[in-house]
Parts: structure tokens; C-alpha cells; sequence
């Protein structure tokens, strides 16, 4: 079984689907058979690489808001985080713009790395506050991740993986995404959002016992 999930790296329930799939993949007796795959998708491809807003500021903005709203909205996220094993601290995020990070991720996919890229990404900008649009950032979160530092460089420096990065988008479109976490099961079931791990689950369970036409 193929299993593809789309995620942004600044996207919170992208974190929490992702490790929800995690748990639900552990409990499911076929998971040696299943081919996890990652796929890139930015919530905001305009979004400006260098930002002093923060994420109370970018709620407000983008979904009109009040500050006690967005605080409370945070606060509701940091929680359900929280029962995932997941360390939030939102008061020190940066939204900013993710290209060069997905376009890191794709190298990752290619040296086999990518589920440890992912992790690592996603916990410097949730539980760090790293700003995932600085190069010297972007580069020392790869080679942590186990990217070789020329390769990494080699992708800051230039446009590589950009094509990649954005088949994912247009292949996401496709399947009627509208946001992200997305979970396409061997294309047969598709799953949006940040699913409970026992519905993950059943419907691992549910794809592995029907067979394919």
C-alpha cells in the first residue's frame, strides 16, 4: 500500500496528522508493506520569506480575529499538540514563506532521509521558533536531519526541486485539496485533515483488506 501525505512545515495540524499516521501505522499488522510517501504543499506560496508577525497576528490577518481569539485559537492547538507527545510553543513562531524548505525536503526524499527532515523541520519552527526561511538555518536543520552539507547548499543557492515541489501542489489540486494535512491511500481513499490515529487506522485496515480493481 502507497500511503502520500501533503504537509506544510508551518502548518500545526500537519504535525499532529503526521504523528497521529505515525501511531495509527505502528498498530496496523501490515505496516511493513506499507510505502509512506511525502509530498510538499505551502499554505501560502506568497508569503513573504522574512515577517516580524507572529502567529497571533497572522490569525487575526488571515481569518479577521480579535487578538483574544487567535491567543485562545493557539491555545486550543498547543493542547491537542500536547495529548500527541508534541511540544508547542506558538508565542515564538515566525509564518514565513516555505519554498526552500520544501525545496530541502525533496532532496531528502531523494537521499532517503525525508521522514527524519520532516521531524526535524517541523519541531525547530513549533517548538524552537526557528525561522525556516534563513538559509543558515535552513542548512543546519538538514544536516541534522542527515543531508550532506554541499547538497544542501547546492540546493539554497539555486531554484533545484522547485518543479518538484510544485507537481506536488498541482497533484494535491487534483485530489480537491483545499488545505493540508492530506493522506491519498493508494489514490483510492483520500483523507483531509488531522484525522483521529483510530480513524487512520481503519482505514488502513479497510484499504489493506479491499482489493484494488
Amino acid at each position: 500500500m502507497k500511503v502520500e501525505i501533503w504537509t506544510d512545515v508551518i502548518c500545526p495540524w500537519c504535525y499532529i496528522g503526521r504523528r497521529r499516521f505515525e501511531k495509527a501505522l505502528t498498530q496496523f499488522s501490515g505496516r511493513a508493506t506499507v510505502d509512506v510517501v511525502y509530498r510538499s504543499f505551502e499554505l501560502d506560496p506568497n508569503a513573504p520569506a522574512r515577517s516580524e508577525m507572529n502567529v497571533v497576528e497572522r490569525l487575526m490577518t488571515k481569518y479577521g480575529l480579535s487578538a483574544a481569539e487567535a491567543r485562545e485559537a493557539n491555545q486550543r492547538v498547543t493542547k491537542i499538540a500536547a495529548e500527541e507527545g508534541l511540544e508547542f510553543h506558538l508565542d515564538r513562531a515566525r509564518p514565513t514563506n516555505t519554498l526552500a524548505a520544501h525545496r530541502l525536503l525533496q532532496l531528502a526524499s531523494v537521499r532517503r532521509v525525508r521522514p527524519a527532515a520532516e521531524e526535524r523541520f517541523q519541531m525547530a519552527y513549533f517548538t524552537e521558533g526557528a525561522p525556516l526561511a534563513e538559509p543558515e538555518t535552513l542548512l543546519r536543520l538538514a544536516t541534522e536531519a542527515g543531508l550532506k552539507e554541499e547538497d544542501a547548499r547546492h540546493v539554497l543557492a539555486g531554484q533545484a526541486f522547485t518543479l518538484q515541489v510544485r507537481t506536488d501542489e498541482k497533484e494535491a489540486a487534483a485530489l480537491g485539496a483545499h488545505g493540508v494535512p492530506l493522506f491519498a491511500f493508494d489514490r483510492r481513499q483520500i483523507v483531509s485533515g488531522a484525522q483521529p490515529t483510530d480513524y487512520l487506522l481503519q482505514t488502513l485496515e479497510s484499504i489493506a483488506s479491499t482489493p484494488s480493481c
